[in-house]
C-alpha cells in the first residue's frame, strides 16, 4: 500500500486494533448498542461492491443488523461467534463483519488474511484492496436487503 493511502484515515481505522465479538450470547447485545448509535451517521459497506458514498439511515442499519444476524448464525455453523469484530464493542466507530464463507485466517496471525465481508464505519469507506468479487449469492443477498 502506498505511504498516501496508508494515512488515509479509512485504512488507519481498518488496520487498527480490534476486538471480536466471541460469543453468540454477546452478539445481540452487541447489536443493540449499535442500534442506540443507529443515527451517527454510519456507512454500510458490502466489500466486494462499490463503496457507499453516503451514510445509511437508522431503518437501514437496523435491517442491516437483522438480516446479518440471520445469515452470521446460519451459516456460520460454529458455538461460538468469532467473526465481528469492533474498534470498540461499548463505543464502536469501526467494524469488520468477516463472511462465514471466505474466513481463511480472519483471527490470529496470517501474512494474507481475508478482507472482511461488511464493514460498518463512521468514517467513509475506501475500496478494500484486494477485495474478491462479491459472490454472487451475497450479491443477491446484499441488493435483495435494499429492495
Amino acid at each position: 500500500m502506498s505511504e498516501a493511502l496508508q494515512l488515509d484515515p479509512f485504512y488507519q481505522a481498518m488496520g487498527g486494533r480490534f476486538t471480536s465479538v466471541m460469543s453468540w450470547n454477546d452478539l445481540s447485545p452487541f447489536w443493540d448498542t449499535l442500534r442506540k448509535l443507529a443515527g451517527a451517521g454510519w456507512y454500510i459497506y458490502a466489500v466486494g461492491e462499490t463503496p457507499p458514498a453516503s451514510t445509511s439511515t437508522a431503518e437501514q442499519i437496523e435491517i442491516f443488523i437483522r438480516e446479518i444476524d440471520i445469515l452470521l448464525r446460519k451459516d456460520h455453523k460454529e458455538d461460538y461467534c468469532g467473526i465481528v469484530y469492533a474498534d470498540n464493542k461499548e463505543s464502536p466507530t469501526f467494524i469488520k463483519i468477516f463472511d462465514p464463507n471466505n474466513l481463511g485466517v480472519s483471527c490470529g496471525f496470517s501474512d494474507n488474511p481475508p478482507p472482511p465481508g461488511w464493514i460498518l464505519s463512521l468514517i467513509p469507506p475506501r475500496a478494500v484492496e484486494n477485495n474478491p468479487m462479491l459472490p454472487r449469492n451475497r450479491r443477491t443477498w446484499w441488493q435483495k436487503l435494499w429492495d
